[in-house]
């Protein structure tokens, strides 16, 4: 399974990017909060989902700017009736707070407002999904639905795992330092969290 991608941005539009990574172009299907985080760049990361239409057996990559959006995407097709286009749809219409506050808050309305989301399938996400944010089902699902927590703390928290700490106590540690200080830096955030490990 491939994890990511990194390389030149070759092609970006608003529903696909190309990653040329060593002369191959690895094209992605993306969603408006993936396309506005790459707009304007030369390179990029994207970290991939692949997802198996079961209907006819079809394969399609979805690439996004952070894992915390990947994250959230698989939340969403979790939901029973939820495929990849209704999750890409979802987060290109909705920030992950407003998704957060529209979930928590059971607003039913502010999901059906989503093209192709009709009711049963908004009750449904409403349903399936409170639970895992309140209880934080999700590892770190403060950090996953905060959108801006930012490339600082991605990146953070990549170095963190490679110097051999545990996700769980990674998120944990993120999640204390961007609550004191939301705009610390990569530096600041590491220093701050090798502290707490």
């Amino acid at each position: 399974m491939i994890d990511y991608i990194s390389g030149k941005l070759a092609t970006l539009t608003p529903t696909m990017a190309v990653i040329d990574n060593h002369g191959i172009g690895y094209g992605m299907e993306i969603s408006l909060q993936t396309y506005d985080a790459l707009n304007g760049k030369t390179e990029a990361v994207l970290y991939l989902q692949r997802q198996v239409n079961p209907r006819d057996g079809s394969e399609a990559d979805y690439g996004f700017a952070t894992t915390a959006e990947r994250d959230l995407f698989r939340q969403i097709t979790s939901v029973s009736g939820m495929g990849a286009a209704s999750a890409r749809m979802v987060l290109s219409s909705l920030s992950a707070e407003e998704l957060r506050n529209a979930i928590l808050s059971e607003d039913v309305n502010r999901l059906k407002s989503i093209k192709g989301i009709g009711l049963k399938t908004a009750q449904r996400m409403v349903l399936e999904l409170k639970d895992k944010i309140v209880k934080g089902d999700a590892a770190g699902a403060d950090l996953l639905f905060k959108s801006n927590a930012g490339a600082a703390a991605e990146e953070a928290s990549t170095a963190l795992q490679m110097l051999g700490f545990s996700k769980p106590n990674i998120n944990k540690a993120v999640q204390a330092i961007l609550k004191q200080s939301p705009d610390a830096t990569v530096e600041e955030i590491i220093k701050a969290a090798l502290k707490r490990l």
